[in-house]
């Protein structure tokens, strides 16, 4: 049978299931306006999941399939400067100064107006957006600007948001979601949910502040943008943001910790990871020859490792030069000056089955969240290096879980390297824990795929799904905290405590006056 014919049988099985399964095909439209691939990594196996299914799916982003998959269409938005990628050349030591949890929130609110403003005006999209194409769903990057939905205005159609992270703090208010910051961190803190005093009241001050700081370095710019792009009589966005479906999250409560949700909110942490795949031959045989394991070392996509000070990386080497361990390490230079026997160098890994691979007994991260939900999905302990983002309360959550450590970047030494590595290596309580969260985060009903799948087609069945929408959403923010009705019983208690008050005023004055009465008489 030749391809063609094959891919005809496909098409038409697919066609065949979805029409049992009460979903017709939909057309949809994603929008990947962040310049970060490591957002584009996370939803690329759910959009293709999505063509498969014989939907339509017309993604605008800025990394184009190498080859053409049916029914999904790239729309490519990239900019001749460059000016839309925040990672482009991001040494380590510029990264380690980034953790300054209010500057990067302002930096991230300025870079979706630029995104919002960039993306809207290319001609690319104005394109699209002027032919008669009509889609069924818009499902959006939920990260630094909301902008995009004007369009379910435009094509009346449901809206569906995707975090690549765990929500970050002004996502949960559109879909009336709890965020009590006495046990839920928000992602730009360095806390777990077990937080002491300061932490909670360091966690409660900045869930407000970077809520203002995003409601007006954001939200209103983009607001405004809105309006340039598509007219006056474009609904407000807090109320587009308020009509979404359906958020995915990547996140699972095996790694981030139990949180409430409401039904519109769906975890698919481990959304991106991949069924096992044969590593190449060489990195096959360099972990299958490792006597006393395999520590695996890289720094992720947007982080270069060869941009390290030469000190911290002979650090790095001198500490690995004296462990049994073998070393492989995702570095991105043509050689690694000083590098040891045990040490073998790889310009790009594929690090999931890397992670896989039961030789892996360590993993020296930056914390990233696919780095970390990677890590967990294969049992593996990590030493983390964190620099910015979510990176800190990450490798928070796993410390508390017993299957990591942190190494500061401004504290890599030989030593320091030695003393966290010898800490994972020589006590089993890492790698025990590191495979108990495995089996917790492996044990669902559903993959994490999957799960995606079913509940973007079951928005699809019931027309937006507007049931799951929380009547929190349509309170105003006393309403949700109960001020309005604390504020009616303390009235009610304050006019009680008064009215006794009159009340043995009036009784005592009483006894007096006649108790005065009877010594005149």
């Amino acid at each position: 049978m030749s391809r063609s014919t094959t891919g005809v049988c496909l098409l038409v099985l697919t066609s065949l299931l979805l029409m049992l399964q009460g979903v017709s095909s939909a057309r949809f439209l994603v929008l990947l306006h962040t310049k970060v691939r490591s957002h584009f990594v996370m939803v690329e196996p759910y959009m293709k999941a999505l063509a498969s299914r014989g939907h339509q799916v017309v993604v605008v982003g800025y990394y184009p399939q190498k080859q053409p998959i049916p029914n999904y269409t790239d729309v490519i938005v990239e900019e001749t400067e460059g000016g839309l990628n925040p990672g482009a050349g991001l040494s380590t030591d510029k990264a380690s100064n980034l953790f300054n949890p209010v500057t990067n929130v302002m930096r991230l609110a300025d870079f979706g107006v630029h995104t919002c403003n960039a993306v809207l005006s290319h001609p690319e999209f104005v394109k699209l957006i002027k032919s008669n194409q009509k889609f069924d769903v818009i499902i959006h990057d939920l990260f630094h600007t909301n902008c995009f939905l004007a369009l379910a205005t435009k094509y009346g159609a449901a809206t569906i948001g995707v975090s690549t992270s765990v929500l970050i703090p002004w996502a949960n208010d559109p879909m009336g979601n709890p965020d009590n910051p006495s046990y839920i961190p928000n992602l730009f803190t360095p806390y777990s949910e077990q937080m002491n005093f300061i932490a909670r009241t360091v966690n409660s001050v900045t869930l407000i502040l970077f809520k203002v700081i995003y409601y007006f370095k954001s939200y209103r710019p983009s607001q405004e943008l809105v309006r340039q792009h598509f007219g006056q009589d474009v609904p407000e966005l807090d109320v587009l943001e308020r009509n979404m479906s359906l958020v995915l999250v990547n996140s699972h409560f095996s790694l981030n910790s139990p949180r409430p949700l409401v039904p519109g909110v769906v975890e698919v942490g481990g959304m991106h990871i991949p069924p096992p795949q044969q590593l190449p031959k060489h990195i096959q045989e360099y972990l299958d020859s490792a006597e006393h394991g395999v520590i695996y070392f890289s720094l992720g996509s947007v982080l270069q490792a060869k941009t390290l000070p030469a000190e911290k990386r002979d650090a790095f080497l001198q500490a690995f030069a004296e462990l049994p361990q073998k070393v492989l390490w995702k570095w991105e230079g043509e050689s690694l000056p000083g590098q040891p026997k045990n040490v073998r160098i790889e310009k790009w890994c594929p690090q999931v089955d890397i992670l896989r691979h039961p030789n892996v007994v360590a993993f020296l991260s930056h914390g990233g969240l696919l780095s970390t939900l990677e890590a967990t999905y294969g049992g593996v302990p990590i030493v983390g290096i964190p620099f910015f983002g979510d990176q800190r309360t990450n490798l928070a959550n796993l410390m508390a879980k017993g299957m990591a450590v942190k190494l500061e970047y401004n504290e890599i030494t030989k030593e320091k390297v030695l003393d966290v590595l010898r800490t994972v290596l020589d006590q089993p309580s890492y790698m025990e824990k590191a495979r108990y969260t495995a089996r917790i985060f492996r044990d669902r009903p559903l993959s994490a795929l999957d799960t995606a799948i079913f509940w973007t087609e079951y928005v699809l069945r019931h027309k937006g799904a507007p049931h799951l929408r929380s009547a929190a959403v349509d309170l105003t923010w006393y309403q949700y905290l109960l001020l309005d009705v604390i504020a009616f019983i303390a009235a009610i208690i304050l006019v009680f405590l008064l009215a006794v008050r009159k009340l043995f005023t009036l009784i005592f004055c009483s006894k007096k006056t006649i108790q005065k009465k009877k010594k005149v008489n």
